[in-house]
């Protein structure tokens, strides 16, 4: 009996690794990942009247969005603007300077709204890759409101 139980314990932990190592694990994503993004939608944004910002200590791409936009889910939108400093939204460091579009004046010309609605749209699928499906659903609201 002290056999069979073992026994059964043991295919049941196997079992459980199993069924655990088939769930889908976030996939890494590449510097290049957000790249490619860049160079399909940076010519569409509109950069003048664009303002300064210096990263300070505690900062994420998030914040700075609400502080300037009052949505969090405008970040994509700085990413994109400061492409030469900014790769990954998850890596920024003190000191660098982002560059932060007006976001209205954006809005405001079809070529832009169309850049920004993509890089936004682009942003949620790396969010869902990440497997952060909440930020990736708000940013995917926030696009289909643009």
């Amino acid at each position: 009996m002290r056999k069979a139980v073992s026994i059964l314990v043991l295919v049941a932990a196997v079992s459980l690794l199993m069924v655990s190592s088939c769930k889908s694990t976030p996939k890494q994503v590449t510097d290049e990942t957000f790249r490619a993004m860049y160079q399909l939608w940076y010519s569409g944004l509109i950069l003048e009247g664009a303002q300064k910002y210096t990263v300070k200590s505690g900062d994420r791409m998030v914040d700075i969005s609400r502080s300037f936009y009052g949505d969090p889910y405008f970040y994509p939108v700085i990413m994109l603007a400061s492409r030469d400093v900014v790769v990954d939204p998850y890596k920024i460091e003190p000191g660098m300077e982002l560059v932060v579009p007006d976001l209205q004046r954006n809005l405001n010309s079809v070529t832009a709204k169309a850049s920004i609605k993509g890089v936004i749209n682009d942003c949620a699928r790396i969010e869902d890759q990440r497997g952060y499906p909440d930020t990736a659903a708000g940013l995917r609201e926030h696009a289909g409101r643009i």
